[in-house]
């Protein structure tokens, strides 16, 4: 397994001391996370950048990849309603094909399970983000900032059917599948699962999750990631509906391309986003307002305005992202070597089994990459 580069001492003290000033409690996580678990999590496309092991008990596990899922995890398995925690430690990927990227790296990161006002909270994990990957000396950082539920608001506010904006939310993070949509093409739903999905939707919803759970007894099934068979039986009669749900318009379709082709400073992009808006706006206006308090926040926090970058087609490829996103990124590296990474994941702790709602939001930052004299 090829390592990444050391860094000096003092370099990683600094890189370090954001984090540790932020009031997290240091914690850790198992090397060893269940395979099944993070691909229902991060989705399937991840299989391929992770180490497949085999666990404890035989079943298949993975080193974790990051530790968002791991920290989590733990989070839950304590009781804990809140927390903040502090890590730092080694993450493992299968390098792409044809990269000669580090397989095995160091992340120093933050994750915080929290009430309060989740737009201070964006505002902080990613100016802590953006301090300790300066503190690295590089000087050609930019911020990106994303957000999946802007565009959830923006599709909101165009006045699809239900079905047809739920399934294009889907689509975001799925260049393909949005491309698909955008065409005018759509989701179909075929197989056993279009059988399946039929089956429930004629039922009340308790009754379609015990005949789901009957299915699974009957096949030895058992489901992973936490969801409840409600929650299956929904999703499957949900995608049955949207794939009947009909396609874009051409002068939808447009629109939804013009959105994802907004990226500037984020004043401008917030402006350009809201004259797009469709007529049902009410929630992209409290979207938008929510970002013109998230970057003042950045701002006051010490991110230079003019190192900001809103790009409003911005996802990351973990699927529990359901918010604001960013990456550090430096002109030396390219884009798909963030220096730091991070974003609100809300509905993570929902996924794994968690009874309470709380807001989760968290980054990682790689310090071979912040270092300046690093190669990486």
């Amino acid at each position: 397994m090829r390592l990444e580069r050391s860094i000096p001492a003092e370099a990683l003290d600094a890189i370090r001391a954001p984090f540790l000033a932020a009031g997290a409690a240091p914690t850790d996580a198992p090397v060893l996370q269940p395979l099944g678990l993070l691909l229902d999590l991060a989705g399937e496309a991840m299989r391929s950048r992770l180490f497949v092991v085999s666990g404890d008990a035989g079943e298949e596990a993975c080193l974790r990849p990051d530790f968002t899922v791991a920290i989590a995890r733990e989070h839950l398995a304590a009781g804990n309603g809140e927390g903040r925690y502090f890590y730092e430690g080694k993450a493992f990927r299968v390098a792409p094909r044809g990269s000669d990227r580090a397989e095995e790296f160091l992340q120093v990161g933050i994750e915080a399970f929290e009430g309060g006002d989740p737009v201070a909270a964006d505002a902080e994990i990613a100016a802590l983000a953006w301090a300790a990957s300066a503190a690295g000396g590089r000087s050609d950082l930019t911020l990106l900032l994303g957000d999946v539920s802007l565009f959830a608001a923006f599709v909101d506010s165009l006045g699809l059917t239900p079905p047809l904006g739920a399934r294009l939310k889907r689509a975001f993070t799925r260049p393909r599948q949005l491309k698909i949509e955008l065409e005018g093409g759509g989701e179909a739903v075929t197989g056993e699962q279009s059988r399946i999905a039929t089956l429930l939707a004629g039922l009340p919803e308790a009754e379609a999750s015990a005949v789901l759970q009957e299915l699974w007894s009957l096949a030895g099934i058992e489901p992973v990631g936490g969801r409840r068979p409600a929650e299956i039986a929904h999703r499957l009669v949900e995608r049955a509906q949207s794939a009947k749900a009909g396609s874009l318009s051409p002068e939808e379709a447009d629109a939804v391309r013009a959105f994802l082709a907004v990226s500037d400073r984020p004043g401008a992009a917030l402006d350009a986003i809201s004259a797009l808006g469709g007529p049902r706006r009410a929630a992209l206006d409290a979207a938008l307002n929510g970002w013109r308090k998230r970057l003042a926040g950045l701002v006051a926090r010490g991110v230079p305005e003019d190192r900001m970058r809103l790009t409003a087609a911005f996802g990351r490829a973990f699927g529990y992202y359901d918010g604001f996103l960013f990456e550090v990124r430096s002109d030396a590296l390219d884009e798909e070597r963030p220096v730091a990474a991070g974003g609100r994941y809300d509905g993570l702790l929902a996924r794994l089994g968690a009874e309470s709602k709380t807001g989760a939001v968290g980054c990682m930052v790689r310090p071979a990459r912040a270092y300046a004299g690093g190669g990486e």
